[in-house]
């Protein structure tokens, strides 16, 4: 009975290793997608847009961590402040 809770533990690991690696990933690939749009030349921005971008990845990384450690409500991000 050990091994096989064992063997289960050890696929549950594997699995969250292999997600929160790509998952990661993929995450940080976005955000520099997002610095991306600092370029003046192509987009028109304001300090508003700006920290109101940089105010939602921070909730964004706070939410997460409060899931980790507990739970939490997720948020839709909007420019207008909008957020639920």
């Amino acid at each position: 009975m050990a091994i096989i809770n064992k063997d289960k533990s050890n696929e549950k690991r594997d699995a969250f290793k292999r997600l929160a690696e790509h998952r990661t990933e993929r995450a940080i690939h976005y955000i520099d997608l997002i610095g991306n749009l600092s370029n003046r030349r192509a987009y028109e921005f304001d300090d508003s847009d700006v920290n109101t971008i940089i105010s939602a990845l921070r909730s964004a990384i706070s939410q997460v961590k409060n899931r980790f450690e507990g739970s939490a409500k997720k948020k839709q991000f909007t420019l207008d402040g909008d957020s639920e």
